[in-house]
């Protein structure tokens, strides 16, 4: 199968470029299935209805989160309803929500595990590490391909996380970050990894916001409201294909100024 992970959605900037770029990329790579992070999909953070549907009729399969989940109110009042939106499953158990899903493609089981980080991240969370053995002990024997969107700040807990599961999950794509790393590659024992596959957003901004406004933070240390950047989009992902024989992994970077 052939799968097509989305970075970091970011407002409506990182929206219009799904809408220009996605539509030829599936007409050019087939992905059989389709993740993208959309934690920040509205306004620079968190989603909505109205904005998870927008995502949901592109052709995205399933959205996954992190630490923005939360911040648009109306999110409690649908995410229970939603079983192609996905929030961190090292959350508490009585968060709304769910933290994996199973879904059926081409008579395929692909479970998709949406986990976050500590290191840094500031959300006193379950451990990530115990949290991936248990759902995979849950479901191992039931699905065909486990995937992993581990949301997190630092590359050592990802790339640590990586080598953990090596083995067990088929796929395993760090978002948080917004800036995309050089360091696909295939696990001695056939994961598939990349430790940030990057934003889709504004081109010129700070991860994906407008560039005066975290600038002035850093100079000023005053709490800043920021925005969402505009101008020119670029879209980054990672296509990953997997079956029984080999293992290949792709980043993809497209830009409009």
């Amino acid at each position: 199968m052939r799968f097509l992970i989305i970075g970091d959605v970011i407002g409506r900037t990182g929206r219009k470029a799904l809408k220009e770029f996605l539509p030829s990329l599936i007409d050019q790579e087939k992905p059989d299935f389709i993740i993208a992070n959309g934690e920040n999909a509205a306004g620079g953070f968190g989603i909505t209805k109205k904005v998870f549907d927008e995502l949901i009729s592109l052709g995205i399969d399933v959205i996954t989160s992190g630490n923005h989940i939360w911040d648009k109110k109306e999110i409690v009042q649908f995410i229970d309803q939603e079983e192609r939106l996905l929030r961190p499953a090292n959350y508490p158990p009585s968060a709304l929500g769910r933290g994996y899903g199973i879904y059926k493609k081409k008579d395929k089981k692909i479970a998709v595990i949406n986990i976050m980080g500590r290191v840094f991240m500031g959300i006193p969370l379950d451990c990530p590490f115990r949290t991936f053995d248990e759902i995979y002990e849950r479901i191992k024997d039931s699905v065909d391909y486990i995937i992993v969107d581990l949301h997190a700040e630092a590359t050592s807990e990802k790339m640590a996380f990586g080598y953990y599961v090596d083995g067990r999950a088929d796929i395993v794509f760090g978002t948080h970050s917004h800036v995309p790393t050089a360091d696909e590659q295939i696990l001695p024992k056939g994961t598939a990894y990349i430790t940030d596959v990057g934003l889709t957003g504004a081109v010129h901004s700070v991860i994906g916001m407008k560039i005066e406004q975290p600038i002035q933070k850093f100079l000023t240390g005053m709490p800043i409201k920021y925005d969402v950047a505009t101008g020119g989009y670029l879209f980054h992902g990672l296509l990953v294909e997997k079956d029984e024989k080999k293992t290949e992994i792709r980043r993809i970077k497209i830009k409009k100024e």
